[in-house]
């Protein structure tokens, strides 16, 4: 069984809840048609009940019938999410009027349904820009305990099944933040971490990259590698984390051996740690395009509820298979 389908199989075990704030985006209906009809996920789209039923008769999509459809401008919790976006919001100089119109943004109400407890994740992304998808998400779901920063991970499928696991590596952060602290890199290597328990399903060996391996140059960007890599293990004893390696250090055993003797991680690392996201997004594109793998992502991390965006020329695949994505990571948190 391939990783997608493991990950699809995951998800029907969860029985999760995902909003689809754009509900009247066809690429959406299709995905969430899709979805229910292969038990991923109970599927919740905000949109007017009758555009979206319209839409549904128009290109068959017969299983949409046992989604919820919430109507942003006129549902029976609007004042109980009013009133929960101006408590949290208030202290910021929102107007409570300014909540009322808020509430009636898919993007926004997608969210505090989450807030409130009646949704466990949101994919969202097709019709909107990143940032339209993350304001809302940082304003009111904020992010996990003891984790201040979000980073977006690559799930890499690789031809050549000797690295990583089984050819199935994670690559962090290639998505969100330029360039992390020493203490946000620790948080992103935890929270990636998590990441593959939950959706990749091993055990992960995270090496923390950089252009020296165990004290091989000096310079303050080791350093910062170096620190991260020691917060990084206080954070998450139970992980296996090691630090500073090079790339060949972290992923070739013969090369691990020689640099880092001893390392249980050195040459068989499955979760690379990239020290800004320039290093980052430059490699898991090498990696996808000269080695014709797979990369599935980015998914977001850390996050106090998982909130993964699209690409706005995402396929209908693309928003089912985050939709599992989501629906794994909800079950973890």
């Amino acid at each position: 069984m391939d990783l997608i389908n493991q990950i699809k199989e995951s998800a029907r075990s969860k029985n999760m809840r995902i909003v689809l704030p754009e509900g009247t985006e066809e690429r959406t209906l299709k995905a969430a048609d899709q979805a229910l009809a292969e038990g991923l996920a109970s599927i919740i789209l905000i949109g007017n009940h009758a555009t979206i039923g319209k839409m549904a008769t128009e290109h068959g999509l017969r299983h949409l019938a046992s989604a919820i459809i919430v109507d942003p401008l006129q549902h029976d919790k609007k004042k109980i999410y009013t009133d929960l976006l101006f408590n949290i919001r208030q202290a910021k100089g929102l107007s409570y009027a300014d909540a009322e119109k808020l509430v009636e943004n898919p993007l926004y109400l997608a969210v505090l349904m989450i807030k409130n407890g009646d949704a466990d994740g949101e994919v969202a992304g097709a019709d909107n820009a990143t940032g339209d998808v993350l304001r809302p998400a940082f304003q009111i779901v904020k992010t996990m305990p003891g984790i201040s920063v979000v980073s977006g991970a690559f799930i890499m499928i690789l031809n050549d099944k000797e690295f990583g696991e089984n050819g199935v590596m994670v690559f962090a952060d290639c998505a969100v933040h330029p360039d992390p602290t020493a203490e946000e890199l620790a948080q992103i290597a935890v929270a990636t971490g998590k990441t593959t328990r939950a959706i990749a399903g091993f055990e992960p060996r995270i090496a923390m990259l950089s252009f020296s391996t165990k004290g091989s140059a000096c310079h303050a960007m080791v350093d910062k590698v170096v620190e991260a890599t020691r917060i990084a293990k206080e954070m998450a004893p139970d992980m296996m984390i090691e630090g500073e390696l090079q790339s060949d250090a972290a992923i070739i055993p013969s090369i691990g051996q020689k640099k880092a003797p001893g390392s249980p991680i050195a040459g068989k690392a499955n979760v690379l740690v990239f020290p800004t996201l320039e290093t980052g997004n430059i490699a898991y594109k090498l990696v996808q395009r000269l080695a014709h793998a797979e990369a599935i992502g980015p998914v977001l991390q850390g996050m106090a509820a998982p909130i993964n965006d699209l690409s706005r020329g995402c396929s209908v695949s693309d928003i089912v298979n985050l939709i599992a994505i989501t629906a794994n990571q909800a079950a973890s948190n």
